[in-house]
């Protein structure tokens, strides 16, 4: 991705001030627990309204693992949320590259809106189980396969101290 910025941040994504936010989403797009949740109590109902439309004509059966839509932000200090389906971490089966396509895809949409800062969470390294350290490989991976595009900062707003300790270790290892 030419010469996109990768920052790392500790804290609440829903403060960060960018073009877009990236929401660590479920299938219904409805809204949900962990970052989801919080997109959605903090932005307001326009961002659930929206996704209700989204559910009442392209995505009837629920957005697809790995792709990504954008909506309003609603409240949030960004323009829009950009959501993404993860996949749930599995030791049996290899599902990188589905985490992979949620940074790639979601980097895809921001470039269509002309986003030019893009917040993302570490995706599926919640309640998905993806171990923190891979998913940080898998999110560094996915960002720079982006094809060069308006965005030329992405943060990756992390959880905690331990979790940006871990990614710190990942860009410069």
């Amino acid at each position: 991705m030419g010469g996109v910025r990768i920052t790392l941040r500790t804290g609440d994504i829903t403060t960060e001030h960018v073009d877009a936010i990236v929401n660590a989403a479920n299938s219904s797009l409805l809204g949900g627990g962990g970052v989801d949740g919080a997109i959605h109590r903090r932005g307001g109902p326009e961002i659930l309204a929206e996704c209700q439309a989204l559910r009442a004509s392209r995505y009837g059966r629920g957005l697809p693992t790995g792709r990504a839509v954008a909506t309003t932000a609603g409240r949030l200090p960004a323009r829009w949320v950009i959501h993404t389906v993860g996949p749930v971490w599995s030791a049996e089966e290899d599902r990188s590259a589905l985490l992979r396509d949620c940074y790639t895809n979601s980097l895809a949409v921001a470039a269509d809106l002309g986003a030019t800062t893009v917040a993302f969470p570490l995706i599926s390294s919640g309640i998905y189980r993806w171990p923190r350290e891979d998913a940080v490989r898998q999110a560094v991976a996915g960002i720079r396969a982006a094809p060069p595009s308006t965005v030329d900062e992405v943060r990756l707003v992390l959880f905690d101290e331990e979790t940006r300790d871990v990614a710190e270790r990942v860009l410069t290892g």
